[in-house]
């Protein structure tokens, strides 16, 4: 059995670990400053205070 600890307190896990595929992750570089910059474009950001917009 695995012992778990939460905020100090110790706690026996009764169930087995199952065990799980592990998964790969990757970086795109071209991808991800892509969706950046499409963001970007629709996030239109403007503020008015007392009437003159920033």
């Amino acid at each position: 059995m695995t012992v778990l600890t939460y905020r100090g307190k110790e706690y026996l896990q009764h169930k087995e670990v199952a065990p799980k595929q592990t998964v790969e992750l990757s970086y795109r570089r071209s991808i991800y400053t892509a969706r950046q910059a499409e963001a970007k474009k629709q996030l239109q950001t403007s503020f008015t205070y007392r009437g003159i917009k920033y």
